[in-house]
């Protein structure tokens, strides 16, 4: 970290001969190349949001209204790192082009604004409603000696915020951990319920005002992973593999997840409006990368539209306060769509990139695969010097013992991989740039993975400067992880071992977005 300015000012260049081979059982194209060094500006992602400068973590108050997607934010407006958190905020029509607003809230003389979520009173039971519009009422967590929960409310649309008079509307009783308010209108209780995450459990409250609330039960003292306290929770329900059946998920966020630091688990069963019970007891993961955390679901989409579309906080708290970018610090997972299936082993929480992003995709004619090849590689491509695009490719991982995708230079590489006999995906950043600046961020990650029946899998990767997002056989297995690279990357491989086609297709497409900032 200490040679982060020297390393990002140094320029090498490094030749590769001049040629073009191409065969039935691979692809290869090898151009004369140099290696490019990145600056700071060169880390800020295309199509995943960032803060416009300093501090960000956990998203807040997913809520969509009259046509646009809400996007709160924990943020510390005067510094790089964590410190008295305020609601940022920025709104989008795509979930792609965020506008920065003001900051929502901001701490007062009763603490600061920890985590929480906001909902679309149409049914005014707040009493908040002043004008045609529905109130946007934002349930929060107000850090101050002790963590409470209050309320704000908006009339504008979300333009300008009020607190409520009389908070705290959820007093504590003396918890050290008492936070995080996920709030949502119970058809079936006919009341909004709360889960608030209390120190090693879940705690659900109701309420028929956002302001006066009841305990109705917890979950999860004896039940998934305890690695740290409970945080971040959310509750929805979810059709089964697309039929009439439906359970309801539960998230909760803590410290111990796979490969170190800080995931998301996810329980599947029941709720009645007042108690949720389970029906898995082994923990599973929503992702198995090191870099998607706290993440949460959008309230009040559109009965049409039929989605739950999750955001989560691309990054770790072993690390997220010393990865190399100075400006801003921290970025938010693409936005995804989640969905429930019913394999043999057990119920799985799926997730893919939400279908928007197709707007802002195109093939790259001389890079896509349409019949089985052995192996790929294409160097110097410009799409890949950009280091913002998506890769798409289907493998009969029954053909192969490895499969290997890497991207990188001539001096730096990222690695993701499918080994047969462990069972496992892994991505590799020991080598991708910079990982010195903590002890942990060079280990491999690794991910479990049995290939559908038929062994053919489809992969789904999304780069994007400093992050990449693998979804694997439809979002069954997904990955998410930060690098840094101090150069430039210019190729791509992918192959497998033996004699046999293992790559079925193969396209790369370019992101055909630009930021503002």
């Amino acid at each position: 970290m200490k040679n982060l300015t020297i390393l990002l000012g140094i320029l090498a260049t490094m030749l590769f001969a001049c040629k073009k081979v191409s065969n039935s059982g691979s692809i290869l194209v090898i151009n004369q190349d140099s290696l490019v060094a990145l600056s700071e500006a060169g880390y800020r992602p295309v199509y995943h949001f960032t803060p416009p400068q300093h501090w960000m973590n956990d998203p807040n108050g997913l809520v969509y209204y009259q046509g646009k997607y809400h996007l709160f934010y924990q943020y510390n407006p005067n510094s790089n790192v964590w410190g008295p958190m305020n609601w940022g905020h920025a709104t989008s029509t795509d979930l792609f082009n965020w506008q920065d607003n003001a900051i929502a809230l901001s701490p007062d003389n009763a603490g600061a604004i920890f985590s929480g979520s906001a909902v679309v009173d149409v049914n005014n039971t707040t009493g908040f409603k002043a004008s045609a519009n529905d109130p946007l009422v934002a349930v929060y967590t107000i850090a101050g000696t002790q963590q409470q929960q209050g309320i704000a409310y908006s009339t504008d649309g979300g333009i300008s915020w009020a607190k409520y008079a009389n908070n705290p509307v959820l007093p504590n009783g003396g918890m050290a951990d008492f936070r995080d308010p996920k709030v949502f209108w119970s058809a079936l209780a006919g009341k909004w319920v709360m889960a608030l995450a209390t120190g090693n459990k879940i705690s659900f409250y109701s309420s028929a005002n956002l302001k006066n609330w009841v305990l109705e039960s917890s979950f999860g003292e004896n039940e998934g992973a305890h690695g740290g306290v409970w945080e971040c929770p959310d509750i929805f329900e979810l059709p089964v593999d697309g039929s009439a059946t439906k359970k309801w998920v539960l998230l909760v966020s803590c410290n111990g997840g796979p490969n170190g630091g800080t995931a998301t688990q996810y329980f599947v069963g029941s709720f009645d409006g007042k108690t949720f019970t389970t029906e898995t007891h082994n923990t599973m993961w929503v992702d198995y990368g090191t870099d998607n955390y706290a993440g949460v679901t959008y309230n009040d989409l559109p009965n049409t539209d039929g989605r739950r579309i999750t955001i989560g906080w691309m990054s770790n708290w072993a690390y997220a306060q010393q990865v190399p970018t100075t400006t801003w610090r921290s970025t938010m997972t693409v936005p995804r769509t989640f969905s429930l299936s019913n394999t043999a082993q057990g119920y799985v929480l799926k997730s893919m990139p939400v279908v928007e992003i197709n707007n802002y995709l195109s093939s790259i004619n001389d890079t896509a695969v349409s019949t089985p090849v052995k192996s790929l590689r294409i160097d110097n491509n410009a799409v890949i010097k950009t280091g913002s695009y998506e890769i798409d490719f289907t493998a009969d991982l029954n053909a192969t013992s490895n499969l290997q995708l890497t991207l990188g230079n001539s001096s730096e590489k990222l690695v993701i991989s499918y080994d047969k006999a462990a069972g496992q995906l892994m991505v590799n950043r020991g080598s991708s740039g910079l990982v010195d600046f903590n002890n942990q961020f060079a280990h491999p990650i690794i991910c479990p993975f049995i290939p559908p029946t038929g062994g053919i899998t489809d992969f789904k990767i999304l780069v994007d400067k400093t992050s990449v997002e693998l979804f694997a056989d439809n979002g069954t297995r997904v990955v998410t992880a930060l690098f840094f690279p101090i150069y430039q990357y210019n190729f791509l491989k992918l192959a497998g071992d033996g004699t046999s086609a293992v790559i079925n297709s193969f396209t790369l497409k370019s992101i055909n977005k630009s930021i503002a900032r």
